[in-house]
């Protein structure tokens, strides 16, 4: 009987999802009748129900270049935050290289994505290492600044109880500076997930020869409204997955560090 009483019905699976995504329905239902008032031409706006369907007829299309700027993402996060973490311990190991380095880190990361993207793929090629190398700049400067700043949070007077237990500095910065910084470092993790997405889709779309961003300037050239749509919902929708996904990583982490 309770596991009865606990089946939820269709009406409470439909007051669910209204309740989580009434601003969707809001934002769609909004769309269409716009659209349809004002009878705007499809080149310009496109009908949602139109943007559905090139989404669901034409699969392989939108499928094939999500994963290659999902792959491109996922990789240039990884290495821009392994990057990111092995240079903010360099320069927590030494007074000067922390001098040297944490000014350069802010320098670099000044500059604007759109102005590094001719300059890398000068050197780089115009292919996918130039859309790698983005990534992996875009996600290098959280994970250093927050990794920077978690190696040195330290709880108050542990530092001072590892010296009177006689703790090398190895010992120090494995067992109490480095888990010091998880915590941080999945803060950093959660900021540059959707960045890493956007980044990719920005230098595709800028200089690449396929992925979501070529998609949608090859989509927007040719008038292909409807496709042009459906790439950025696409690509919406990883970005939204990416940072859910890494919230409840980050919660996740946080809870066994607790």
């Amino acid at each position: 009987m309770n596991q009865l009483s606990q089946t939820k019905s269709p009406l409470d699976w439909v007051k669910t999802l209204v309740s989580r995504y009434w601003g969707v329905a809001g934002v769609l239902i909004t769309w269409q009748a716009w659209v349809t008032i004002t009878g705007v031409n499809s080149i310009v706006i496109p009908h949602p129900i139109s943007v559905v369907g090139d989404i669901v007829f034409n699969p392989g299309v939108y499928l094939v270049n999500a994963g290659q700027t999902l792959f491109l993402a996922a990789a240039g996060l990884i290495l821009g935050m392994a990057l990111g973490t092995m240079v903010a311990v360099i320069a927590w190991s030494s007074r000067i290289l922390s001098g040297i380095l944490v000014p350069l880190g802010l320098i670099f990361s000044s500059v604007p994505v759109v102005a590094l993207i001719p300059v890398l793929a000068r050197l780089l090629g115009y292919d996918m290492k130039t859309v790698l190398g983005i990534v992996i700049i875009i996600s290098f400067f959280p994970a250093f600044v927050f990794t920077a700043a978690g190696l040195n949070a330290l709880p108050a007077g542990s530092s001072d109880l590892f010296k009177v237990l006689g703790a090398n500095r190895w010992r120090r910065f494995v067992h109490l500076v480095l888990p010091s910084a998880v915590p941080n470092w999945m803060i950093a993790l959660r900021l540059s997930a959707p960045p890493a997405v956007l980044s990719a889709m920005l230098a595709e779309f800028l200089m690449g020869k396929s992925g979501l961003g070529f998609l949608f300037r090859q989509s927007a050239t040719e008038f292909a409204t409807e496709r042009a749509f459906g790439t950025s919902v696409i690509a919406t929708v990883i970005s939204v997955l990416c940072f859910t996904s890494a919230v409840a990583a980050e919660k996740f982490i946080n809870d066994k560090w607790k």
